[in-house]
């Protein structure tokens, strides 16, 4: 066990009282396949309209999302990842890769990542950035931040 007081906020409860709901995590997956259009999220996941359209606005509002015009009479929008959405994509991938790994059938995984530059299938990992020795939880300490 770590001697470590918990601060009274923490960034990953403030991180899950955004995210920390499954058709979030969804909605996300679509948007890093390209799908931005409201009507086809909701056909793509069969989400009911109002959870949807609860989540879209959660996500705009958290700066996740942003709500784009791309069509003036009738008006509609879509929704594109932000610079905050696109950071979290190693989230959405390591999430992934554990039920990967441990949620599979005997059919494998039903999406595999492959690395376009190198041809290769991914197996993305969370390294070191000063090292880059895989991170192991074992081998790291938290500490609090110093402000």
């Amino acid at each position: 066990m770590y001697d470590l007081d918990r601060p009274q906020t923490c960034s990953i409860g403030r991180t899950m009282e955004i995210l920390g709901e499954r058709w979030t995590f969804l909605i996300l997956r679509e948007s890093f396949y390209g799908v931005r259009r409201f009507s086809e999220i909701q056909r793509n996941l069969g989400i009911a309209r109002n959870i949807l359209s609860t989540r879209l606005q959660t996500l705009v509002a958290a700066g996740i999302l942003e709500r784009v015009r791309y069509q003036e009479e009738p008006e509609r929008f879509e929704y594109r990842l932000s610079q905050a959405g696109k950071d979290l994509y190693p989230a959405i991938v390591t999430i992934m890769r554990w039920g990967d790994r441990h949620l599979s059938d005997e059919q494998g995984p039903p999406v595999v990542l492959r690395h376009n530059p190198c041809g290769h299938e991914a197996d993305p990992m969370l390294v070191c950035s000063h090292c880059h020795a895989e991170l192991d939880p074992h081998q790291v300490t938290p500490e609090r931040a110093v402000v």
